[in-house]
């Protein structure tokens, strides 16, 4: 029986709500110690020695972030003028290199701006010059044109189209060409100058249209030649606002280019020109280098080197391989009792056709070996008066001894010590 009792599992004894289990019940786990006593808090005026708002976002603080977003926010809309006005350029260029009107209208401009500068009058000074005509955003842009034509010495002059009505059309000459800038193609000013512009002169026409038929203008006068300068998208589109940005960006660019490209049908060195007409300023004071001689332009004439004596009948390919073999380009002809130069610019002459050529049949043009085809010029001399010398033989002589290719000898106690082309001397002045 006692065996009994002892197998018999030891039961719950319930009192109230309480089960207490006794010896089946785990020990309750030790009370944990205290925690220890919080830090005392320190006075207000000991906390870190400085005022607590002065650790709080204070009105300096909000005034330093809102500047550097204000920053931010204005190079992030200058850096969108920038791009949408590059997008106009890339888009101008797309359409020259393509587009049958506007490549059209570009070489018929220039044809007429070259033609009016070329007639001359009495005293041999062009009697043609070029009228640019614009009011508004497109006045200042052609003003701007009359100051690089000029100064490229193509002859031109502004015209405000309301003082051409109160009697400054006295300006424009029988020879003369004119430009009219418009963006819109009929700008109210124009339209009304239009009837009494001589109908016998050149009219270009540089606006927005891509088309003749879409521009009023051309309506009035459909001879116009029309040279294009659009816009990939309106200004109100770019800017939020209409004012003549992206169009006066492209109509200044189309202006430029038929600058330079005008002043290269009329001048052999446009960089002479320019530095005749621009002695002032920083410009002018690099332009000018008095002190420059010829002697540091000159190609040494024992360093340019003799095409391969080996070989017994070169050919034109021979010519092409040893100027490009050549660190100045210029190569030497040395066969039995033939001597002779060819310069860089007449080596680049050579065709296709040419290269299977024997030279014999290429050196009536290809290579100079009389040296009285040499032009003589002391090794002392300034690039500036060389140049000079150059432009007043040309003109005087007009044989084309003096021509861009011609071989210019620099000389010293009567010897030749380099040479040179004529561009190269007329390029550095």
């Amino acid at each position: 029986m006692v065996e009994q009792r002892q197998q018999r599992p030891v039961q719950p004894v319930h009192n109230s709500e309480v089960y207490l289990l006794r010896q089946m019940c785990p020990a309750f786990p030790a009370r944990p110690p205290l925690s220890p006593p919080s830090p005392i808090t320190p006075d207000e005026d000991d906390f870190c020695g400085e005022n607590i708002e002065t650790l709080t976002l204070t009105q300096p603080a909000i005034a330093v972030c809102d500047e550097k977003l204000a920053i931010e926010k204005r190079l992030s809309n200058a850096l969108h003028v920038l791009s949408t006005e590059t997008a106009a350029l890339q888009n101008l260029t797309a359409l020259y290199s393509s587009d049958r009107y506007a490549r059209d209208g570009f070489n018929r401009a220039v044809e007429a701006i070259a033609r009016g500068q070329k007639d001359v009058d009495a005293y041999g000074q062009s009697s043609g010059k070029l009228v640019v005509i614009g009011v508004g955003k497109s006045g200042h842009i052609a003003k701007k044109l009359v100051a690089t034509f000029n100064s490229l010495t193509i002859r031109a002059v502004f015209l405000h189209p309301t003082e051409a009505l109160h009697g400054d059309l006295g300006l424009i000459g029988r020879n003369d060409t004119l430009l009219v800038i418009t963006f819109s193609g009929k700008t109210p000013e124009l339209l009304t100058l239009l009837p009494h512009l001589d109908k016998s002169l050149p009219l270009i026409l540089l606006t927005s249209h891509t088309r003749p038929e879409t521009c009023e203008l051309i309506r009035h006068r459909p001879d116009t030649i029309l040279l294009p300068a659009p816009i990939h998208e309106p200004e109100t589109k770019s800017f939020g606002v209409s004012a003549p940005t992206t169009s006066t960006t492209v109509a200044l660019t189309v202006g430029d280019a038929l600058a330079i490209v005008v002043s290269q049908e009329l001048h052999h060195s446009v960089a002479s020109v320019f530095a005749k007409n621009h002695p002032g300023g920083a410009i002018g004071a690099a332009l000018q280098n008095p002190s420059k001689t010829v002697r540091q332009l000159a190609i040494a004439l024992d360093s340019i080197p003799v095409l391969a004596g080996d070989i017994s009948n070169p050919t034109g390919a021979d010519v092409l391989r040893a100027g490009y073999a050549s660190p100045s380009g210029w190569v030497r002809i040395k066969a039995g009792v033939q001597e002779g130069i060819i310069s860089p610019t007449r080596i680049k002459r050579l065709s296709s056709a040419d290269l299977s050529k024997p030279l014999s049949e290429l050196e009536t043009w290809l290579v100079v070996s009389n040296r009285n085809d040499f032009v003589p010029v002391a090794a002392d001399s300034t690039v500036h008066k060389a140049a000079e010398w150059v432009e007043g033989m040309r003109e005087a002589v007009g044989d084309g001894r003096y021509e861009d290719d011609a071989v210019v000898s620099v000389m010293e106690k009567g010897e030749c010590i380099g040479l040179m082309e004529v561009v190269r001397l007329l390029e550095e002045e």
